[in-house]
C-alpha cells in the first residue's frame, strides 16, 4: 500500500507540476483603417416645382449677381454652370426629375458635382446651394415675368407691322 500511495502522490506531483505554456493574449484583431467613402450625393441638392429651364435661367441670374461667385461657363443643353465660389470649383445643374406617384408636377432638382461629375461634399458649395434654395422662387417668377413681357412686346411688334402693310 505505501508504494501505491508512494506511486498516486508521484504521480499527483508531476501533474501538478506540468505546465501548458505561458498565457499568452492572443491580440485583439485591428480593422485595418478605410479612407471615407465620397459622399454618393451633394449635401443641400434639393427639388424645386418649376421648370427646368426657368429654374436654369434665374440660377445663372443668381449666380453672376452673387458676391464671391465667379461665373466661368454654362451649357445649357447639359443643364449647367461651372462656378467657383470661395475657392471651391464645381457644377451647378439643373435636371427634370420625372412625374410619379409622389411627384405631381413639373419638378426640378438643382445639385452640385465636381468638375468630374460626381458628388461633392463642400462647405462653401453647400452654403451656395441653401441661397439657391432661398432665392430661386421669387427668381423664378422675375425671370417668367420678363419672358412674358419680351414675348407681349414681341407680338405687338408685329401687330403693327402688319397694320403698316
Amino acid at each position: 500500500m505505501p508504494r501505491k500511495l508512494a506511486c498516486l502522490c508521484l504521480l499527483a506531483l508531476s501533474l501538478a507540476a506540468c505546465r501548458t505554456g505561458p498565457n499568452e493574449r492572443t491580440p485583439e484583431k485591428t480593422l485595418p483603417i478605410e479612407a471615407p467613402l465620397p459622399p454618393s450625393v451633394t449635401p443641400g441638392e434639393f427639388l424645386i416645382e418649376a421648370d427646368k429651364l426657368d429654374t436654369w435661367n434665374a440660377l445663372g441670374q443668381i449666380a453672376v449677381r452673387t458676391h464671391g461667385v465667379e461665373y466661368e461657363g454654362r451649357a445649357q443643353i447639359m443643364d449647367l454652370y461651372s462656378l467657383r465660389y470661395r475657392g471651391v470649383a464645381f457644377m451647378a445643374l439643373t435636371k427634370s426629375v420625372l412625374l410619379s406617384d409622389t411627384i405631381k408636377r413639373t419638378t426640378t432638382r438643382v445639385t452640385a458635382t465636381t468638375l468630374d461629375g460626381k458628388p461633392i461634399d463642400s462647405k462653401p458649395v453647400t452654403e451656395f446651394l441653401a441661397l439657391l434654395q432661398r432665392e430661386l422662387p421669387a427668381e423664378i417668377e422675375s425671370v417668367r415675368a420678363k419672358q412674358a413681357a419680351q414675348k407681349k412686346a414681341k407680338t405687338k411688334g408685329k401687330a403693327k407691322k402688319k397694320k403698316k402693310k
